[in-house]
Order: C-alpha cells, then sequence, then structure tokens
C-alpha cells in the first residue's frame, strides 16, 4: 500500500508517499479500510522531533491517530464486530495510509459522515479527559484558550453541556462561530487577563489551555495566583510553572464516550466543524495548515 511516511524528525518535507507494507489485525483489533484520516497538531509536533519526550517514535513512521473506515479484516479475540461495520477510532501504527489497525473504537452512525466522524476521537477524548480532570460543574466558569480549533470546538460544547459559562479565546474571525457553540469570546494575546475579567468579574472557577501560546502565566492569574484547576495540552512551559500537562493514556471509557458523542454529532445535537479535506496526497500542506494555527475545526485527509 501507499502511505504517509517520514524517515527522518523535520519539517513538512520529510512527509512523503511511499510503497510500505499492508498491515493485519492481531489479536484485539480490527484492520479498517480509511475513508477518512484525522490531522492533529500532535501530528507535526511528532513529526519535527519536538514531542520525542512525551511520544517516543520508532522511524519510519506513519503519522496520524484517528482514522474512520470499513473493517476488513478481524483479530484474534475480537466480538461484536463484523466485516463491513464502518467505525470511526484510534489508530495503532499511524493512519494516513489505506489501511489501519485500531483496537479502541465506535460504531459510525449512517448519518454522520466520515469527515465527521474522523473529527471526533482525539477531539472528543481530550475534552472529556480534561473537563474531568478540571472537576467541572454546573454553574463554574471555565475559561477555554483556543477555542475554534477542532479540540476547543468540542471542549466548549461539553463543557456549556455541563452547566458551565464558558470564556473562549480566538481571532476576531472566530468570535460570531465561538458565540454559535455556546460561549463569550475574547481575542488572545496581550491584556488577556483585562479582557477576560471584563466579561468574568467573578473570576474563573477553571481554565482548560488548549492553544499554548505562553497563556499559562495569565491563566495563573485568573486563577488568583494558584495553578491548581488549570490544564494544558500544548504548553510545555507547564512543567516549570507546575501546571498539569494532560497527554498520552485514553481514559478506561474512551471508547463508550466516542460512541455516544457520534449519536450527538449524527444527529446535530454536537457541531462537529470541518475545517478543510485535503487528498492523502497533501498531508504535507494539510500539517502546515496545523501548524499555522488559525484553522477553523478539524483538518481532515481524504484516502
Amino acid at each position: 500500500m501507499k502511505a504517509i511516511v517520514f524517515e527522518e524528525f523535520g519539517g513538512p518535507e520529510v512527509l512523503r508517499l511511499k510503497e510500505t507494507a499492508e498491515p493485519h489485525a492481531g489479536p484485539g483489533q480490527v484492520r479498517l479500510k480509511v475513508a477518512a484520516a484525522g490531522v492533529n497538531a500532535l501530528d507535526y509536533k511528532i513529526r519535527s522531533g519536538w514531542a520525542e519526550e512525551f511520544f517516543p517514535t520508532v522511524l519510519p513512521a506513519i503519522p496520524g491517530s484517528e482514522v474512520a473506515g470499513t473493517v476488513d479484516e478481524i483479530g484474534e479475540g475480537v466480538t461484536g464486530t463484523a466485516i463491513g461495520d464502518e467505525v470511526v477510532g484510534w489508530s495503532v501504527m499511524g493512519g494516513y495510509a489505506p489501511y489501519a489497525l485500531v483496537e479502541t473504537y465506535a460504531p459510525k452512525p449512517d448519518a454522520l459522515p466520515w469527515e465527521s466522524a474522523v473529527a471526533l476521537p482525539v477531539a472528543g477524548e481530550t475534552s472529556q479527559r480534561v473537563l474531568n480532570l478540571l472537576e467541572l460543574k454546573n454553574g463554574e466558569t471555565l475559561l477555554v484558550n483556543g477555542g475554534a480549533g477542532a479540540v476547543g470546538s468540542i471542549a466548549v460544547q461539553l463543557a456549556a453541556a455541563r452547566g458551565a459559562t464558558v470564556i473562549a479565546t480566538g481571532s476576531e474571525a472566530s468570535h460570531d462561530f465561538l458565540r454559535e457553540l455556546g460561549a463569550t469570546p475574547v481575542t488572545y494575546g496581550e491584556g488577556l487577563v483585562e479582557r477576560v475579567r471584563a466579561v468574568a468579574p467573578q473570576g474563573v472557577d477553571a481554565v482548560f489551555d488548549i492553544a499554548g501560546k505562553g497563556a499559562l502565566p495569565d491563566a495563573i492569574e485568573l486563577r488568583g495566583g494558584t495553578t491548581d484547576r488549570v490544564v494544558t495540552i500544548a504548553d510545555p512551559a507547564a512543567r516549570e510553572l507546575g501546571v498539569v500537562f494532560s497527554g498520552g493514556s485514553m481514559s478506561a471509557d474512551a471508547a463508550e464516550d466516542l460512541a455516544e458523542q457520534a449519536l450527538l454529532a449524527a444527529d446535530g445535537t454536537l457541531r462537529v466543524e470541518v475545517a478543510k479535506v485535503l487528498p492523502l496526497e497533501q498531508a504535507a500542506q494539510a500539517q502546515i495548515l496545523s501548524e499555522e494555527g488559525h484553522v477553523r475545526g478539524k483538518l481532515v485527509l481524504r484516502v
């Protein structure tokens, strides 16, 4: 099969479409004929070598952690899944490819397009995990730094569904979109503390930092000088500031949560924003767009 592969760390130019061996389902796995693969910020961070400390990579590697497709091979010990089932989940060995292996996955509702389905695994699981870490409750106020991207847009909606008041940072161009999701928008950058206090004079109970870009000191100030209930998934300065950096292991309920979110997305209760769909061959361009950081919603590769 021809998959996107990188054999060294570096810029987007190290991504190449190359002939590679087809994977086969092992115990506890199913193989998908991939219809769509999700593009995440973590993909370019792994490709560049920035994330080696957190996500060690064996080269050569196929990027991509989420896929949607049709089951075409079932490994030993797998039950409740049949050849031909349409599912969405997390890839075991890379998703920028015609075939991928998954162990954690959920059914894809018929009414949910492939591109929307593949926008859910990482964004939904990350959002649910961090909101649980923050112990966000009804009536509290949450600041989401980076609310218009794939993760942020889901986090805003899940937080609002918990009964929280949500303030979300974004560019001026994304403010109407953030309002539609249920958040009060504020512009990111210098002066953030004052802008947040203007719309939330009562203060914020928790901060979810998705965008990074040096916002953690502001988050700590908005929390009254404490790092309590501040979580980032993007800022490597977290450790020196004493802030929780959440990443790595999925929650035990990931497949169940994904199934529920897919149903909500299929009936329109949960809005899934797809920013752009590109062919697999343009994976490098997709990662360039991701790294630029101005994408509203999800970048998807159609395989």
